[in-house]
């Protein structure tokens, strides 16, 4: 094959650029990322020969060298892995396959300072390109394992690249990399220096479980090996006090790909019949992709520190998608499978102990540090209370874990525990109203008479609050209750004069609700007095079993179409808006204007909750008649 020149991905020729203009404060990490990469190449082998006796790979020695030329100032990273064969260099080096692309571009170039580029890329997880930011031209030569040749790729990064075929390439993959003159105000070392790539090493990726030889240095003297720069000790199977915080960060990087230190460090040791060890991570912010449908989840597994899989999700329940970390088994196969891991009692417990060990870990943040457990919950929670859908043996646990905002604070959120010790004496449940944004509820007409009482209502504005709160009955013997459904009476136990006076009301205003249920029955199933309204004149509310519209329209979305269920108005009879259609009514049964000024007030009531008519365009019509009709 003649050499063949391929023009980068639109994205890709972007984040090149953003790359080569230096957004990194320190470009040592591209080290990092290579090695990370030739890492996972071995891993990928190792497992690939355990499972296909006819690859023919030779993986007796496995391993990582780097190859520094001073004189020509080149820096190779090679492997004996798994290699790459001529498409799947085009399509993982030329193109960045994610649906997020777009929008990670567009957030990186408007990222206000280094950091919070840095934190973007990583994100992102493009560690090949760091390279650019070291080297004028990189040339990578691979061959995959079982495969005859190679392929040779080449890029100044200018937004081109060349491809060629090489005959002779041996098994795995070299980057080489023409590197920059050295300029230390612009934070570019000699990357040639073995003083300084040893210590790149040790500093980034000590830990790694293959050899990383530095050649070119004195050979032993027995002609064999050189000792390898790394100590690829295995963290997790160390004791806390022999592991710095910076190691752990390290190895969370190399394992996540992001460039920001972990949020939390979640140990975990199993004795007995199934041993294993855990090593977890909490983030420090949530992925740009977290929610869409090809985020990878899960954490690396291994068996007695030889690795099996990455993004093991047999080991982490989706509602806890976000933690990474590694899990070492002492007593499974390693050559297992995804479909085996599924069924496999012993992985099925480890899921739930860990799934138990992170939830408690999030409690313990709570009370002991809150400052990170209001960074965990604002990145997570969102996530977390999935898990109140899916796992309802973790049920209580995830509720004692949640924060919730509510109307007590306008920036403080609470937990269920605290709202349930503040409530009112002879308060029976626990109040909340669902919507789009704490604005929208906040201003809710439903909130009326909770907050003339002095009555705590949890607002719930994730669209998974929709649905959880249908399937968490209550929360110690507490019905959790929405302020927006069925009939709602805050005195619950009203003194004979109150009862009077209200059987009084509904008689007075007996006729007004069977004419207006019977004018806008095609949009509402009844018209009847409220006792939730103070200052509004109307407000319309679900019945106890139906769902809200909101719920409706996340099914709808789904391609599940749920029956309309026919809302209820409420009326407040004390406004001046309804009294005065009372008397129109009593006065002028046949008028027009009364039954569009009853249109008019339904269709204020859907407005005041977020809502619109069914007809909005009808709605102004008689909105702008009135208006006209009154001045």
């Amino acid at each position: 094959m003649s050499a063949e020149t391929l023009e980068f991905q639109v994205e890709a020729r972007q984040l090149l650029q953003l790359v080569i203009h230096s957004i990194y404060s320190n470009k040592d990490v591209f080290l990092r990322e290579l090695i990370s990469n030739a890492s996972d190449a071995l891993d990928k082998l190792r497992l690939a020969a355990l499972r296909d006796d006819s690859l023919g790979a030779d993986v007796s020695d496995l391993h990582i060298e780097l190859a520094a030329d001073t004189g020509a100032r080149t820096l190779t990273v090679r492997d004996n892995g798994i290699g790459m064969s001529h498409d799947e260099v085009i399509q993982l080096i030329g193109t960045i396959a994610n649906s997020g692309t777009a929008q990670f571009v567009q957030e990186l170039k408007e990222a206000k300072d280094a950091s919070a580029a840095e934190t973007l890329i990583g994100q992102f997880g493009v560690g090949f390109y760091s390279s650019f930011m070291v080297a004028d031209e990189v040339v990578l030569v691979t061959r995959k394992a079982g495969e005859e040749h190679g392929t040779r790729w080449t890029s100044s990064g200018a937004g081109t690249y060349t491809l060629e075929a090489v005959p002779d390439a041996p098994q795995g993959t070299a980057v080489t990399l023409k590197l920059r003159p050295t300029d230390t105000d612009d934070q570019l070392h000699d990357y040639t220096a073995a003083w300084k790539i040893r210590e790149i090493v040790k500093k980034y990726s000590d830990f790694i479980t293959w050899p990383i030889r530095l050649v070119g240095e004195e050979e032993p003297a027995d002609g064999g090996t050189p000792a390898p720069v790394n100590s690829m000790k295995a963290l997790w199977a160390r004791s806390r006090d022999e592991v710095t915080d910076a190691e752990y960060h390290e190895l969370y990087k190399h394992i996540s790909h992001d460039w920001r230190d972990p949020l939390e460090v979640v140990r975990l040791q199993a004795e007995g019949t199934f041993e294993y060890q855990a090593l977890l991570f909490v983030p420090a912010h949530a992925p740009h992709d977290l929610y869409t449908q090809g985020y990878q989840r899960g954490v690396q597994l291994y068996v007695k520190r030889v690795f099996v899989m990455d993004d093991c999700e047999a080991l982490m329940p989706p509602y806890l998608r976000f933690v990474k970390g590694v899990v070492d088994a002492a007593d499974l196969s390693l050559n297992v499978s995804r479909e085996i891991l599924q069924q496999d009692r012993q992985i099925q417990l480890m899921r739930r102990r860990l799934a138990k060990k992170i939830l408690s870990t999030v409690k313990d943040l709570r009370t002991g540090e809150p400052e990170k457990y209001a960074t965990l919950w604002r990145e997570f929670g969102r996530v977390v209370k999935e898990g109140l859908l899916s796992d309802s043996e973790n049920r209580d646990a995830i509720l004692a874990a949640a924060s919730f905002a509510s109307t007590r604070d306008a920036e403080e959120q609470t937990g269920l525990k605290q709202y349930v010790e503040r409530m009112k004496e002879g308060q029976q449940h626990i109040y909340y109203l669902t919507g789009e944004s704490r604005q929208a509820v906040d201003n809710s007409p439903h909130l009326e008479a909770f907050r003339a009482k002095g009555v705590e209502v949890l607002l719930l504005t994730d669209p998974v609050d929709e649905l959880w709160v249908e399937a968490v009955p209550e929360f110690e013997g507490k019905q959790l209750r929405s302020v927006a459904k069925g009939e709602l009476d805050l005195d619950t136990e009203p003194d004979q004069e109150q009862q009077e006076d209200r059987e009084q009301r509904k008689q007075e205003f007996a006729g007004l609700l069977g004419w207006m249920t019977e004018q806008l029955g095609e949009e509402v199933k009844e018209v009847r007095l409220s006792t939730r309204l103070t200052v509004s004149p109307a407000c319309v509310v679900s019945d106890t079993h139906d769902a809200t519209p909101a719920l409706e329209a996340m099914y709808r979305a789904m391609g599940q179409e749920l029956p309309r269920a026919k809302r209820i108005l409420e009326l407040n009879p004390g406004h001046p808006l309804v009294v005065g259609l009372h008397r129109a009514h009593t006065d002028r049964p046949a008028d027009e204007a009364v039954a569009e000024t009853a249109e008019l007030l339904y269709g204020m009531a859907l407005l005041a909750e977020g809502g619109q008519p069914a007809e909005p365009s009808r709605f102004l019509k008689l909105m702008a008649n009135r208006l006209q009709h009154n001045l």
